[in-house]
């Protein structure tokens, strides 16, 4: 698998392993419009890793 330079400087901010220029890239591409979009995509594939692993099995959150 193949990740996007997106993708792979959101895991290295996650894991706390970026450096000072790759975070600089990052903030750089979140207010860029065009890389942006990518950048959201990497963010939504985590998230979505995230919830998946909380419940494996499809199950519902909490009730309120």
């Amino acid at each position: 698998m193949s990740f996007s330079r997106a993708e792979i400087l959101i895991n290295k901010l996650i894991s706390n392993k970026i450096s000072e220029d790759e975070l600089a890239e990052v903030l750089a591409g979140i207010s860029d419009d065009e890389r942006g979009k990518m950048y959201s995509d990497a963010l939504e594939i985590y998230f979505n890793r995230l919830l998946k692993e909380s419940r494996p099995n499809g199950e519902a959150g909490p009730k309120d």
